[in-house]
């Protein structure tokens, strides 16, 4: 076997293909024949056999009358031309063949190696860039190399992979060959090669992790509505689900804890709360907060999405979390600005004007605000017919004993709605606030057209009751 059929075969086995192989090495003898020639290199011709165990380069001379010969390189005078074919012609080109090892000097030589590693090297890099480029918002798993300036380089095999200093994790500490799982980020192309940016600090990194240790997430049955995190101290996940009997925060912990312990020790030991997501603001605030318990919240301003999250005293070091992280990261989950105040603080507040709105506990609704943006009595006898009802939730309840509104309510109240299993306790509450926007429910033993309302929802209620059935407001 020749040795540029060694060479060629090498090339393949290294990945390039046998036609970039062939332009490469084509384009180095050009190199070297201009190196060798000047600057004319156009009539280089360069010729393979069918099995590329031999390459032959010839110059392409045109063939002009004796003694006319202006450019040597280029031309060729026709007695000299009929030495070498009695059939030439003036006009005619001939090739000659060049033979590198004589009329190639040294420096002809070198500029066509310089030139065929360039190509080989541009060639692997751009291989190696079409490899990776879909990587970009994966896990990727390497080995610690060295450190410089905070960086630390990653052995990925193929690539190099810097983690830098800014998506590092400031607890995490690394020794020769240690295991790294990082999130590819970016992918930069060096004069070394080709680099992978890291980063374990990215919130997607763990919900990678946190989708590769559930199932459920996989497979869409539970939906990460967002995660946030304050790197080192703690991360909270928001999850959800469409499908009936699933608890999408129960799926996440798995059986004992095993699954978020898992994703824990991913990430060093930070602290991680999964929460439920819920459309209520009031709901999902007083979730994000964990773990703090018992919270009530009050929404102060829908426009500018401000809140005022209410806990025990005993509850506020823990709303708040060390260095206020735990409420910065619930208004980044929430995206709403949350003042949390203890409950021995809210009593000096004046509820009245921070929520603006009536402070009695049961407001009377002005039958002239009983307008037709605000609807209070409509034409509807089916839950499944009211146009704010979502089109999945109204297929469920079609045909059903609960599509009725009297009989939706009365199944509501004794919970035998929930019992039943058609609908989950989101859509249930979602529906039955959907509801009092256009149905008037009125109390049959209550001889006054009096109505009443709940001061933080605005849901109407009957004096009796001592709880909200749609925010969890207390009355007094």
């Amino acid at each position: 076997m020749s040795e540029m059929l060694q060479a060629v075969q090498q090339l393949e086995e290294a990945g390039h293909s046998r036609e970039s192989v062939q332009q490469i090495i084509e384009n180095a003898l050009r190199q070297a024949y201009k190196k060798a020639f000047g600057k004319a290199a156009d009539n280089c011709v360069v010729k393979f056999s069918d099995d590329m165990s031999e390459v032959s380069v010839y110059a392409r001379k045109t063939i002009v009358e004796a003694g006319d010969v202006y450019d040597p390189v280029m031309e060729m005078d026709i007695e000299d031309a009929r030495k070498l074919s009695a059939e030439c012609e003036i006009g005619d080109e001939i090739d000659i063949k060049i033979d590198p090892k004589k009329d190639f000097a040294l420096s002809a030589v070198t500029a066509g190696k310089q030139s065929a590693h360039t190509e080989l090297n541009e060639s692997y890099k751009n291989r190696l860039i079409n490899e990776y480029k879909n990587k970009k918002g994966e896990i990727i798993i390497g080995y610690y190399q060295r450190e410089s300036r905070g960086n630390i380089y990653v052995d990925l095999g193929k690539v190099e992979g810097i983690l830098p200093l800014k998506y590092q994790n400031p607890n995490e500490h690394y020794e020769k060959n240690d295991r790294i799982k990082a999130l590819v980020v970016d992918i930069n192309s060096t004069s070394a090669g080709v680099q992978l940016v890291l980063s374990r600090s990215d919130p997607e990194f763990v919900k990678s992790v946190l989708t590769l240790e559930v199932p459920e997430i996989m497979d869409g049955t539970v939906e990460i509505k967002k995660v946030v995190r304050s790197v080192g101290y703690r991360t909270k996940v928001a999850v959800t689900t469409s499908r009936e009997g699933v608890d999408p925060v129960g799926a996440c912990v798995g059986l004992k804890g095993i699954r978020i312990q898992n994703v824990i020790r991913e990430i060093d030991g930070e602290k991680m709360d999964i929460v439920r997501y819920w459309d209520s603001p009031e709901k999902f605030i007083a979730e994000a907060l964990v773990p703090a318990k018992d919270v009530r919240v009050y929404i102060t301003d829908h426009e500018t999405k401000r809140a005022l999250a209410i806990v025990p005293d005993t509850q506020y070091s823990l709303a708040i979390g060390k260095q206020g992280h735990n409420v910065r990261l619930a208004n980044k989950l929430c995206d709403w600005a949350i003042d949390v105040k203890t409950e021995s603080q809210a009593k000096d507040l004046n509820l009245d004007e921070i929520v603006r709105r009536p402070v009695a506990l049961f407001n009377e609704i002005p039958q002239e605000a009983q307008t037709e943006e605000n609807p209070t009595e409509t034409d509807f006898s089916l839950v499944s017919e009211l146009p704010e009802t979502p089109s999945d939730v109204a297929e469920k309840l079609r045909g059903t004993e609960f599509d009725g509104i009297e009989e939706f309510v009365d199944a509501y109240d004794s919970g035998k709605l929930l019992e039943s299993g058609i609908l989950s306790e989101e859509q249930i509450e979602n529906l039955f606030t959907i509801l009092h926007n256009y149905v008037e429910f009125v109390d049959d033993d209550e001889e006054s057209e009096t109505e009443y309302e709940c001061p933080n929802c605005h849901a109407k209620v009957t004096p009796d009751v001592t709880k909200c059935p749609i925010c969890g407001t207390e009355f007094e």
